[in-house]
């Protein structure tokens, strides 16, 4: 009589030495890994426009070609649209500069003499005696400063060399997308052939899903804070709050950038405390509709997470992972939703839940 082999516990360390080994190595290489895990993303995100333009008839080298300069035209666009405004509003904010020194030598100076008991002024011998008398404290603290200015130029170095590789990785990625994802689909066991499609097929629906919600987040942000700061009469209150949108897929990128821009605005554009408050409650009632609200309801309804979930995966992952976690958290928690799916409806069909 036939006797099913059991198997034992050496298939489970194998496969938990081979998982330590791989997250050891992804650690160890994070910083050269970054753009092939960017231009891997991107790709995946691009892949179905090469496919659309393969069906038409175009070779894919060719399709690939076109579908990476199209991204870099978008993302060149953008660069074209946010870099102007944000030139616009820093030569309107140098021309008022006097005004600004008006508004402080006025406004800000008499409350801080008023709270502090200091007389304090602003006039060009004061600057330069303060300057004089810390000129030591300067040139020791720029002595602390330049060597780690000079630790970070690789840093920076290597962050212009992925970004420079990041679209010659993008095209390679797109190329080749096909045969790799054959390649693995190829190396799955038959009898999970169908598990492996299913789960395919959904984490596509949810990662499309969160792509679609993400832009809806950022065109009502744009319009919530763009709206806000025109009523408080802000000049070029609009451009500030598509600004703020725009950037919003960063975690609070975009709400500090537009916060700071408007914060300069009002100051030089407003003669009292009123016309900043009302700047700064713009962005408050932005921020929080932003993360309890907006967000939560189009994003987390579109890839099936409730609000208190998305509010709780941006804060674990973020925990974990810091700023990168906070910006790809969403997906994260959407792809371990699909694979605990998966695992209860596999749980709950096996036979060690079902025997009695």
């Amino acid at each position: 009589m036939y006797q099913k082999k059991k198997r034992g516990f050496a298939p489970w360390v194998i496969g938990s030495a081979v998982l330590l080994l791989v997250s050891w190595l992804v650690l160890s290489l994070r910083d050269i890994l970054t753009p092939f895990i960017v231009a891997a993303v991107l790709a995946y995100i691009l892949n179905p426009l090469v496919e659309k333009l393969r069906d038409k008839g175009m070779q894919r080298g060719l399709a690939s070609m076109l579908v990476m300069m199209l991204a870099l035209l978008i993302l060149f666009a953008l660069v074209l649209i946010i870099v102007p405004m944000l030139l616009s509003q820093f030569q309107n904010m140098m021309g008022r500069l006097p005004q600004l020194i008006e508004f402080t030598q006025d406004k800000v100076l008499p409350w801080l003499n008023a709270h502090l008991g200091d007389d304090m002024l602003i006039n060009r011998e004061t600057v330069i005696e303060w300057l004089k008398s810390h000129t030591g404290t300067l040139q020791a603290a720029v002595s602390k400063i330049a060597p780690t200015l000079m630790q970070q130029g690789g840093a920076v170095a290597l962050g212009l060399s992925n970004l420079l590789l990041l679209p010659l990785l993008l095209y390679y990625f797109l190329l080749d997308w096909q045969r790799w994802s054959h390649g693995v689909k190829a190396m799955i066991p038959r009898r999970f052939i169908d598990t492996y499609r299913r789960i395919s097929t959904e984490l596509d629906e949810v990662l499309s899903e969160f792509l679609r919600g993400q832009l809806m987040v950022m065109l009502i942000m744009g319009l919530i804070y763009g709206v806000g700061l025109m009523l408080t009469g802000l000049d070029s209150g609009f451009t500030i709050g598509m600004i703020a949108g725009l950037l919003v897929f960063i975690p609070y990128l975009g709400a500090f950038t537009g916060l700071l821009l408007a914060t300069l605005a009002a100051v030089l554009q407003f003669s009292s405390w009123h016309g900043l408050l009302w700047v700064w409650v713009v962005f408050a009632v932005g921020q929080t509709l932003e993360s309890f609200v907006v967000t939560p309801k189009i994003v987390g309804d579109r890839i099936g997470l409730s609000p208190f979930w998305v509010i709780f995966s941006l804060m674990a992952f973020g925990q974990l992972m810091g700023f990168v976690g906070m910006l790809i958290g969403l997906p994260l928690a959407a792809i371990c939703l699909v694979l605990l799916r998966e695992g209860s409806q596999a749980y709950f069909t096996s036979h060690f839940y079902q025997r009695k």
